[in-house]
């Protein structure tokens, strides 16, 4: 069967070229002109995908967001946006979304990057045999089973995409890994997205896991390479040391 895909958008032209273009791609369309209609339809029969404006009436797209990753956590949402902003600043932390896309955007570009979302959402939910397996880092606990990272004991508030990229880092803990390396394993080889959602999405786990987040002691930079993650009380002596 097709994918569904949800559009919330409250430009009637934009819903319509959207739907009319997936429909086309082998998609099948369902819209929202607002939030809080998107989340009916949520409940009615969850899509496979959401694209989802920032700039909705009422409910924002932000707040939206939260409502469909606490009802849907494992579904990915593509956010549309008009606003010049950083990547950071357009997302926000504790957000949650699995990539953006500015206004106007690029048909096949927007294409491509639904086809390589719902291909790696759907591998992680049928692979075959694969057993994650529990971590520990220093005194970082991350199970994947019950989908759960501990730091000193006390849990961590992690979205999909970060807990996956904290457990890709932990289960090479020392070794330095690169943003390319990181882009392809966490977002999926052919992702056509942005290559600084990495270090966004790094300066989000820093947030949560250092006590001084610009000057971070377990998530370090290789400064040319990538990123590290190590157990506190590592010497950093000898590590060329960056906070970018």
């Amino acid at each position: 069967m097709s994918k569904k895909i949800l559009i919330v958008d409250d430009d009637a032209l934009i819903r319509r070229s959207l739907s009319f273009n997936l429909e086309q791609a082998g998609y099948r369309p369902a819209t929202a002109a607002d939030a809080e209609k998107a989340l009916t339809l949520v409940e009615q029969a969850p899509p496979d995908l959401i694209l989802l404006d920032i700039g909705l009436p009422g409910m924002d797209g932000l707040a939206a967001l939260q409502e469909f990753r606490r009802r849907l956590d494992r579904i990915p949402i593509i956010f549309l946006t008009a606003r010049h902003r950083e990547l950071d600043e357009v997302l926000g932390l504790e957000m949650g979304a699995d990539d953006y896309i500015t206004k106007p955007f690029d048909l096949n570009i927007l294409l491509a990057r639904i086809k390589v979302l719902l291909r790696r959402f759907e591998q992680k939910s049928t692979a075959p045999g694969k057993t994650l397996t529990r971590l520990t880092v220093g005194d970082l606990v991350i199970d994947p089973v019950a989908h759960i990272a501990t730091v000193g004991g006390q849990p961590l508030e992690l979205s999909p995409l970060e807990f996956e990229l904290l457990y890709v880092l932990a289960a090479e803990a020392g070794r330095v890994i690169s943003q390319d390396e990181l882009l392809g394993r966490v977002w999926g080889a052919g992702y056509e997205g942005e290559s600084q959602i990495v270090y966004v999405h790094i300066r989000w786990l820093r947030e949560k896991l250092e006590e001084d987040p610009h000057h971070p002691r377990r998530l370090v930079t290789v400064r040319g390479i990538g990123y590290k993650l190590v157990p506190l009380g590592v010497d950093f002596s000898s590590i060329p040391f960056s906070t970018a």
